[in-house]
């Protein structure tokens, strides 16, 4: 015989609390989870040898990412093969696949071009954000918009103009950051599952 609780955890609304009730159960792993990004994040923010440690880490992450890409579209392409466009789906995984492997091969040349890469795109970015600011400007809150268009515009022109001497340590730099806002907000997280 079901019981009304029964019939409430069977309710989209009841799973969802049952969910948050686990989560709340192991606020304190998102704290620890947090202060260790932080650390992390500080740690790789701390010197100049860190941050190229963190340049490499990024590619060699990067890198590894192509490649594992790059052999998961190889086998696609093999196994739609009767689709058509099979040559461009194999061309595709082969030439994510031969960039992973670039990048493991020479982690400095492919930290340079991934800097400059990063430094075009926040350029480019920030120019359609500044655009679209313009195209909200009787909205509230477009300013904000057009703020963070300006910064990443700066941003991208500051590391553009210094490339390739910042290679060595921008994606570094850029991986302390994100580190350390993640783990502030996983800590925030965990102390508001707390309460």
């Amino acid at each position: 015989m079901s019981t009304p609780s029964d019939s409430l955890s069977q309710t989209p609304g009841g799973a969802f609390a049952g969910h948050l009730k686990e989560v709340r159960a192991k606020w304190g792993w998102f704290v620890a989870l947090g202060i260790i990004m932080m650390l992390a994040g500080f740690i790789a923010l701390g010197s100049a040898y860190t941050l190229a440690f963190g340049t490499l880490f990024s590619v060699y992450y990067i890198g590894a990412m192509m490649v594992v890409g790059g052999i998961a579209q190889i086998f696609h392409a093999f196994a739609v093969k009767g689709w058509g466009g099979f040559f461009f789906w194999l061309l595709d995984g082969i030439l994510y696949l031969a960039a992973g492997v670039i990048a493991f091969l020479h982690p400095m040349m492919a930290a340079a071009i991934l800097t400059l890469l990063l430094g075009i795109s926040l350029i480019v970015g920030g120019i359609f954000r500044l655009i679209a600011s313009f195209q909200m400007r009787p909205a509230t809150g477009w300013g904000w918009l057009l703020f963070s268009a300006i910064i990443a515009i700066i941003l991208g022109i500051e590391i553009t103009v210094q490339w390739p001497i910042n290679s060595m340590w921008i994606l570094g730099l850029f991986l302390g950051v994100d580190l350390l806002f993640n783990g502030f907000t996983v800590l925030m997280l965990g102390l508001g599952l707390k309460k």
